[in-house]
């Protein structure tokens, strides 16, 4: 890849996973609107977002910019970042014992082409009690994390049965997707 890589993202876990796939990149941050039109399909909204923070930003003309966003979604309700500890417990306690979707959308942009993409990973939590949700919530305090929880944390430790899909999809960035098209379109 002969372009500047640019990341978008106030993610440390995006950050520390496009690191760890080897890839070398300056940080662009900028508050961007996450609003979304209302009819908006639940599945369409995080690649919605994607390029929405895309747009903010001037790509230099050999640059290219990564951006994404994650939501989780059970039945049909988008859970996104708890507003305070009240909102993460209730999120947590809506996904306990059950199946939901995580899907991030990514947009990669240079100055003259752009591909956005959706990846989707099903999440099977355990049962939880009340006194666990609330432990890590004390704790953990991912108050920055869609749906209220990070696979890669405590939570993810005791309460993810299973998962199907990619794993990094749920951590924030679906990197065997993006590569792909890292290597393919650019």
């Amino acid at each position: 890849m002969n372009n500047k890589l640019y990341l978008a993202s106030k993610s440390p876990r995006r950050q520390e996973l496009l690191n760890l796939m080897g890839y070398s990149f300056e940080l662009l941050l900028k508050d961007v609107d996450e609003s979304y039109p209302a009819d908006l399909a639940p599945t369409e909204v995080a690649a919605f977002i994607a390029d929405k923070k895309a747009a903010a930003f001037d790509i230099p003309e050999n640059g290219l910019l990564i951006t994404a966003d994650t939501i989780v979604l059970i039945d049909d309700e988008i859970l996104g970042k708890p507003t305070n500890e009240a909102d993460a417990i209730a999120m947590i306690g809506k996904l306990a014992g059950r199946k939901h979707q995580v899907i991030t959308g990514v947009s990669i942009r240079s100055a003259t082409k752009q591909i956005t993409f959706s990846e989707e990973t099903l999440v099977y939590f355990n049962p939880l009690s009340l006194d666990e949700i609330s432990y890590y919530v004390k704790h953990h305090k991912p108050f920055d994390k869609a749906g209220a929880y990070g696979i890669q944390d405590w939570i993810g430790l005791i309460a993810v049965n299973r998962i199907e899909g990619s794993y990094t999809n749920v951590m924030g960035l679906p990197t065997d997707k993006l590569r792909k098209v890292l290597l393919a379109e650019f």
